[in-house]
């Protein structure tokens, strides 16, 4: 009996051994040092725990599919729109640089648009898409990463099943994870056959089908576009404010959110996104306009369309943040739900204040996620000292928006708006579109849609914030851990 056991440790030690001799040359390669030392910490120490983990979540391998189409999508891009560079020359140097930056990694140029409104009323939002829907005549295409039709998008949904029956073709992509865990997700997909919309989901999770991969890769992508002639791009889900879950409507949390009504061809640019998504999830090669031929800045504002995702390995929003901060003189305003900043984002942001940028971060009271909540307030006490002014949105409303603003009002201000979180999962695990605003009334709106936030939001003073107990250090460094896991 004890040789049995002797020989079950032995081998069970020369396993665990292996195990921690082999990870060790495996997991850094083509992951950050950060990241790499989370998961070899959580390997070697728990390796029953980490190895399996790891398998499932830590693979920094994107399907070969998805990438050769993303590849395909890159260059056909390089084709058809090497036109309007004449646009990019006419820009201040230094916003020129970040075009010039975001263009090199996803392949979009900067081109004219003219923003129509900058929505942030929930109810108004809704009905506005839904007029919108109502006055088209050819196609319908809307991604959005949670959808639920509830009495909150009522309003969308018939206006699509008019739509529909007067010969329009809807297409719709929604995110298989980040839709499916709310109320009536499996009625949805019935609803949505039966008045004839054709959908399909994003990154699904079916290995019955030979559907699998990584189950933390999601496509948090939001935007409609309405005849290839308007758009909307943001943070709105197609969901009540409430996301319908017992725990946030028994806590009274109510979303708060931005999406931007655009014409000109920047609705080009997002709609040839939305293709090459549509392509990836069913098969089928849409027909988008043409690029346009532009040689000169117009007098609406000057956009770039910022993809990113997994399938860009080289985290095109990332360094677009880094870039705008590195080059702010004047002001930055940081608005994110969910900042859990990467080492270069945080050394980036510390950097501006150290040289005089005022720096304000925008972020919720109280988080809807857990870990989030924790992971973020571990960078806290760093900002602070550093000269970073932390103002928090009340609960329980949840600020969902997310944009940044560097020296609005002077020459060479920027911003950016869209679905990227400031945080390690939007600039490695999630497909985001982001706007990036290189000049324009745009701006101003932006400036005053952040001046409204700070109105109703309380600054977290580092005296404030040292007063917290133990426990709750403790925690947020625990959670700023596992943040790296990726």
């Amino acid at each position: 009996m004890s040789l049995d056991l002797s020989w079950w440790q032995f081998t069970a030690m020369v396993v665990d051994y292996a195990i921690k001799f082999v990870m060790i040359g495996v997991v850094p390669g083509g992951r950050k040092p950060s990241s790499a030392n989370a998961w070899l910490l959580l390997i070697l120490l728990l390796p029953i725990v980490g190895l399996p983990l790891y398998l499932l979540f830590g693979s920094t391998f994107v399907s070969r599919r998805r990438h050769r189409i993303q590849v395909e999508a890159r260059s056909a891009l390089d084709g058809a729109w090497a036109g309007p560079e004449g646009v990019e020359r006419q820009l201040p140097p230094e916003t020129a640089s970040v075009v010039h930056l975001n263009r090199e990694l996803t392949g979009y140029p900067a081109v004219s648009g003219q923003v129509r409104a900058l929505w942030s009323d929930y109810t108004m939002t809704m009905q506005r898409i839904a007029k919108l829907i109502d006055d088209a005549s050819a196609t319908i295409s809307i991604e959005i990463y949670a959808v639920a039709w509830d009495d909150t998008t009522d309003v969308v949904f018939q206006a699509l099943e008019r739509a529909v029956e007067r010969g329009v073709h809807v297409r719709l992509l929604f995110d298989h994870i980040g839709s499916a865990k709310y109320p009536g997700f499996k009625k949805l997909k019935k609803r949505l056959t039966a008045i004839g919309v054709d959908w399909n989901m994003m990154l699904p999770l079916a290995p019955l089908r030979a559907r699998w991969r990584r189950p933390d890769l999601r496509n948090h992508r939001k935007l409609v576009v309405i005849d290839s002639r308007v758009a909307f791009m943001g943070s709105f889900n197609l969901i009540d404010r409430s996301y319908l879950m017992p725990g946030h409507v028994r806590a009274g949390r109510q979303w708060v959110d931005a999406f931007v009504e655009l014409e000109g061809p920047i609705v080009g640019s997002i709609e040839s996104m939305f293709a090459v998504d549509w392509y990836t999830e069913s098969g089928e090669r849409l027909d988008v306009a043409g690029a346009p031929k532009e040689t000169s800045i117009g007098s609406g504002d000057v956009l770039q369309l910022v993809p990113s995702g997994p399938g860009y390995l080289t985290e095109p929003n990332l360094r677009m943040f880094n870039s705008m901060i590195h080059n702010a003189k004047e002001q930055i305003t940081l608005c994110s739900p969910y900042f859990v900043p990467e080492e270069s984002l945080l050394e980036a942001i510390t950097s501006a204040c150290y040289r005089g940028v005022r720096v304000d971060l925008l972020v919720g009271e109280r988080s809807d996620q857990f870990m989030v909540q924790h992971a973020q307030s571990a960078y806290y006490e760093q900002l602070l000292k550093a000269g970073v002014r932390i103002w928090e949105f009340p609960a329980p409303y949840v600020l969902h928006t997310k944009f940044v603003l560097t020296d609005p009002g002077h020459e060479g201000a920027v911003g950016v708006v869209g679905s990227s979180n400031m945080d390690i999962r939007s600039f490695s695990l999630n497909y985001e579109s982001s706007l990036f605003v290189a000049s324009g009334p745009l701006l101003g709106a932006l400036e005053q849609l952040g001046a409204n936030y700070l109105a109703v939001s309380r600054e977290l003073t580092l005296e404030r914030w040292s007063r917290r107990p133990w426990y709750r250090r403790y925690v947020d460094n625990v959670m700023k851990l596992t943040s790296a896991l990726q």
